[in-house]
């Protein structure tokens, strides 16, 4: 689903990524971990194609293709999606309308039809009942005035209604009390299948209580330097990053 090679990037002339590799195959759940400026968010960021960040070597292949010189948009339509840590709000524009700008836009650029009215209307429904969403939520404007768990569970469903082959979740966790937390994992855990992908990127083992991940991958310094399974994110929680530096450096 997702191969990176020797993954280099910088933003304004400060290197962060320093030679990631990491194969994430579909059905599979990865979460990447690691102590502040270890680089987590700027690799989500790099997969997703923010533009201001600059790779300078090696690759990125969604199934196959190399998507590394595709805007954020062909790589959105293409099945790639990132939900934020701090998601922006759009006055005027409410949920429902820019769910559906979204699908149609994918739809166009994949060179189908605009999805009937009915049929969008029921995946709504059936998307909104997964995720416990109140209809009325619906209608608001997209994030404004939103609670921090509002506007994390908004994001998963974009997700739902989007069906991403890959899905990139940068520390959704941050800023959630334990009942949001334990929505937005529903959220995620109903959506994965056997033909899709997940990464997470989370700074606290809490996290991967609810959502258990096949791998866990360590960043340090630009680099993937130790993977496991979701053991290591215990020993993390128990013991910081210090033995990882230790391991690294020593």
């Amino acid at each position: 689903m997702l191969s990176i090679k020797n993954l280099h990037a910088q933003v304004e002339d400060k290197e962060i990524l320093k030679g990631i590799n990491l194969e994430v195959k579909a059905g599979e759940v990865h979460a990447i971990m690691g102590p502040n400026g270890a680089g987590k968010s700027t690799l989500s960021s790099v997969i997703a194609g923010k533009e201001e960040y600059e790779v300078t070597a090696g690759e990125i292949e969604l199934e196959g293709e190399d998507i590394s010189e595709l805007e954020a948009d062909e790589r959105a339509h293409k099945g790639v999606f990132m939900s934020f840590q701090y998601p922006v709000e759009i006055p005027g524009v409410s949920v429902t309308n820019f769910i559906k700008t979204a699908i149609n836009e994918s739809r166009k650029a994949q060179g189908k039809e605009e999805m009937p009215a009915k049929d969008m209307l029921k995946k709504i429904r059936e998307k909104s009942e997964l995720l416990e969403i109140d209809r009325k939520f619906l209608s608001r404007s997209l994030n404004e005035g939103f609670s921090g768990g509002e506007k994390k569970r908004n994001e998963i469903f974009q997700m739902a209604m989007l069906e991403p082959k890959l899905a990139i979740l940068d520390e959704t966790d941050s800023g959630l009390d334990i009942d949001a937390l334990r929505i937005v994992a529903n959220g995620v855990n109903k959506l994965k299948a056997k033909d899709n992908a997940v990464v997470v990127i989370t700074h606290y083992q809490r996290l991967l209580d609810y959502i258990v991940p096949d791998y866990v991958h360590v960043l340090h310094d630009g680099k993937i330097v130790k993977t496991g399974d979701a053991s290591l994110a215990l020993k993390l929680e128990e013991q910081g990053y210090d033995w990882i530096k230790q391991e690294v450096e020593g």
